[in-house]
């Protein structure tokens, strides 16, 4: 009360509320509340059209993965310039009430987030099956650990799948970690472990440790629940069989690629030689460890980018510029760059909403039989599985201008080696299984008399044989 009398007497001692008692200034206070104070005070409710637009035009940004700030920058003054040229001020005037600031947009897609979150939740706690969660722990650009949580359900006897959440992890990537994360989140929307059916992840040795990864933690709450490990991962991991030559072939693009993309002085200078040769391309790809698959886009630039790549390593003198005046390199390069762009076609196979396990299944199963054919292709000297090593056995085009070429002996053998150990090791990560029934995957040719009777769908299989 003492703070509040000097501030009176300090402000406002010789003003119009000089004389004014206590009494007084309650009688005002309870005036002041019998009317609207936000419109007193300059503060309107926003009408639903407005506040429509607003929501809208939130979600576009975010959609687009634009900056917050481009809704006060851009996007509405765009707005209001061609409301006013062809529709005229008046119309200008209405959209200029539309609140675009980068806070009301953070707020807004902030509130779409919850929303859609409450109704995910809300289909989870519903769903008359139980749920399956996939994680992923990864490394975003700013070196900062985060877990990505998708979701898949049963609505409307429909199955779908949605985002869950991605939250960071602030510290330490320990399984116990990544276990917690998940409990809190199950905690604060009333979900738990119970509702889950089976559990994804990918296979490092946080998520699948034997002795306390984050399956092993699960488990010990709930071993009702099925711990699996990606396909995905999986395929990746069945993929790094390269033999030690292909492997230095590799490491040697790979080296050539990051020397001239991180100096930016090299990377414009190497372009401006791209064009003025006519290149195709004027940039090479960057490889990423993250999505290790993409070492085949890098290595199909590289190839296509050969004699330009040779031509500027051989001016700065880098260690490796002879490489790509040596035959064997050239062919081992179109083969890796062709075996690579095999798996990247594969891996996009499995992917996808509409794929299902069988189907994932069947293309696995498909590209392993199709390596021992074209193992046997190659011992035949027959690369027509492999265009671009193909179209170099017959010339070899690089900077030395060597002509005809022929693969050896040798690097044939290292071929089939490679199509061999890959074929054992898709073999290894996928083992043959039959976790369904056999009419399945023939319902054509099952024998319907040596199932259950009581199988509901046998009526069903009758139909569709008789109907081929």
């Amino acid at each position: 009360m003492a703070k509040l009398k000097e501030h009176f007497l300090k402000l406002h001692g010789d003003g119009e509320y000089k004389n004014t008692t206590l009494a007084e200034f309650k009688v005002k206070r309870a005036r002041l509340d019998e009317r609207p104070t936000l419109p007193a005070l300059g503060f309107v409710p926003v009408n639903k059209p407005i506040l429509t637009a607003s929501y809208e035009v939130a979600y576009l940004i975010a959609k687009q993965g634009k900056p917050h700030t481009i809704g006060e920058t851009l996007v509405k003054p765009a707005a209001l310039k061609m409301a006013n040229l062809i529709l005229g001020t008046a119309t200008e005037g209405k959209l200029s009430q539309i609140p675009l600031s980068n806070d009301t947009v953070s707020d807004r897609i902030e509130d779409m987030s919850k929303d859609i979150l409450a109704q995910v939740i809300a289909d989870l706690i519903s769903s008359p099956a139980k749920f399956s969660l996939q994680l992923d722990e990864s490394t975003d650009v700013a070196n900062l650990s985060q877990l990505t949580v998708f979701v898949r359900y049963v609505k409307d006897d429909m199955i779908k799948e949605d985002f869950l959440f991605c939250k960071p992890l602030t510290t330490t990537t320990k399984a116990a970690d990544v276990k917690k994360l998940v409990d809190d989140f199950f905690r604060d929307n009333n979900l738990s472990w119970d509702m889950v059916s089976a559990v994804c992840t990918d296979g490092a040795p946080v998520m699948l440790g034997r002795n306390s990864g984050f399956g092993v933690l699960v488990k010990a709450d709930a071993p009702h629940i099925i711990v699996t490990h990606c396909i995905l991962h999986r395929h990746a991991l069945a993929t790094k069989t390269l033999p030690p030559k292909m492997a230095e072939v590799l490491k040697t693009v790979v080296e050539c690629v990051n020397y001239v993309r991180n100096s930016a002085l090299r990377h414009r200078i190497f372009s401006e030689l791209c064009k003025e040769m006519g290149s195709e391309f004027e940039v090479l790809l960057y490889h990423s460890s993250v999505l290790w698959l993409s070492r085949g886009q890098v290595l199909n630039r590289v190839f296509a980018m050969r004699v330009e790549l040779a031509l500027f390593l051989q001016e700065h003198q880098h260690r490796h510029a002879d490489c790509f005046k040596n035959p064997e390199f050239i062919l081992i390069l179109a083969y890796i760059a062709d075996i690579f762009a095999a798996l990247n076609h594969l891996n996009q196979q499995m992917q996808g909403g509409g794929v299902n396990i069988i189907e994932a299944e069947e293309h696995l199963k498909a590209f392993q039989k199709k390596l021992t054919l074209w193992k046997r292709r190659t011992e035949n000297n027959n690369f027509a599985n492999f265009p671009l090593l193909d179209n170099c056995v017959c010339k070899v085009e690089d900077v030395s201008g060597i002509g005809d070429v022929s693969v050896s002996t040798e690097l044939k053998q290292t071929i089939a080696t490679h199509l061999d150990e890959l074929a054992k090791s898709l073999d290894r990560y996928f083992p043959t299984r039959e976790s369904y029934p056999a009419w399945v995957r023939q319902p054509f040719t099952f024998a319907v008399e040596t199932a259950d009777v009581s199988d509901e769908y046998l009526d069903e299989i009758i139909e569709i044989q008789q109907s081929q």
